[in-house]
């Protein structure tokens, strides 16, 4: 099996769209989350979470802060690529503001 980072762009920051949600809304969008991990089982290796905003380092001591899209991630795992779409249809980040989906493929580590 491979792994594949799955990053959650959006044209909202994720804290953003969670606080302007109702108790309710949070609460449907929940569900629809877990019934997406439901249906994916064993292919999740790490459900992942929402991130806030992004820091840039430039070195270990001086960060500024970075425009990104990535409200969120996760790690699947699937026999390809093909394998991994299939995963992703119907996925509920699909319904967020400007919602798109970009994965990476792990690769081995040289020498490991």
């Amino acid at each position: 099996m491979k792994k594949y980072l799955v990053l959650y762009h959006s044209t909202r920051r994720a804290a953003d769209i969670m606080a302007s949600h109702t108790p309710e809304q949070g609460k449907a969008e929940m569900a629809a989350w877990m019934d997406w991990a439901q249906r994916s089982g064993e292919a999740i290796v790490d459900l992942g979470s929402p991130v806030g905003a992004a820091r840039r380092f430039a070195n270990a001591t001086a960060s500024t802060a970075s425009e990104t899209s990535i409200g969120g991630y996760s790690i699947l795992q699937a026999a390809d690529e093909r394998a991994l779409q299939a995963l992703l249809v119907g996925h509920p980040h699909f319904s967020a503001p400007g919602g798109t989906i970009e994965t990476f493929e792990f690769l081995p580590m040289p020498g490991a």
